[in-house]
């Protein structure tokens, strides 16, 4: 979801809000402008998730810093669009995250006999954990996603990743 949206949904990238406070457990994450200016940032929150907060096309979206498939710095990801949905490509894989619900995307093939092969994208459902981002009077807060859903990219907010270097 954008931030220019009014209604949040459960598993929603970010979201406006028209109340005047920050949300309950909310997280300051910095000026609208500067993470504008930026493009993206990342911060820990609660001292224990690694999250990645970003800036595309006049949107504002949040989501694990790590990808799903290895853990490779989504920070240094490519944005593209792909059947019409944005994702980050991963730099170390290339796998593609849709920005709004953090759904793994693949190139399918309905028939590998057919000449020429057709391929189309496809989702391989939601594995990258996205964070709700509420804009207020210019700040950008994130709340977490505290669904109890198992979510791929869960696996790499652990001490393991964040003391090993991120490269590849």
């Amino acid at each position: 979801m954008s931030s220019d949206e009014e209604t949040p949904q459960p598993s929603s990238s970010s979201s406006s809000s028209s109340a005047s406070s920050a949300p309950l457990d909310s997280h300051y994450i910095g000026r609208r402008e500067d993470i504008v200016r930026a493009g993206r940032v990342t911060r820990q929150l609660n001292g224990c998730r690694d999250v990645l907060v970003l800036h595309h096309q006049g949107r504002i979206y949040a989501m694990d810093m790590r990808c799903y498939h290895a853990g490779g710095g989504l920070q240094h990801g490519d944005i593209e669009e792909f059947n019409g949905r944005l994702c980050i490509v991963c730099p170390w894989h290339k796998y593609k995250i849709t920005l709004a619900e953090g759904e793994g995307m693949y190139q399918a093939v309905d028939n590998p006999t057919e000449r020429p092969v057709k391929t189309q994208w496809r989702s391989k459902g939601v594995k990258q954990r996205v964070h709700r981002v509420t804009e207020l009077s210019g700040d950008v807060y994130v709340t977490l996603n505290t669904s109890p859903e198992d979510v791929e990219s869960d696996r790499y907010q652990t001490e393991q990743y964040r003391t090993k270097p991120n490269t590849r």
